[in-house]
């Protein structure tokens, strides 16, 4: 399985073609275990008040597109606080 960072930089490129087993590591490396497991769909809780979650949901093995951009959202607030100088 690739790399965290290659496949962040797969999902920016094409968020469609993003297997749900990819989407759940990168996941699970920035932002921990999931509240829920064992479903078509895990939740993952965010560091930050407001809509403390990313949800990813399996859809013939693949991640759903929409899912994928909110991932790269929660990932580029989340680095965006640890590194306020960028």
């Amino acid at each position: 399985m690739p790399k965290v960072e290659d496949l962040v930089a797969a999902m920016r490129i094409n968020p469609k073609g993003i297997r749900f087993t990819e989407a759940c590591k990168v996941c699970e490396h920035f932002f921990g275990p999931p509240r829920q497991r064992g479903s078509s769909h895990r939740l993952y809780r965010m560091p930050w008040p407001g809509d403390p979650r990313v949800n990813v949901q399996n859809d013939r093995g693949m991640a759903k597109a929409y899912q994928i951009r909110q991932i790269i959202k929660a990932i580029e607030k989340l680095t965006s606080h640890e590194n306020p100088r960028k």
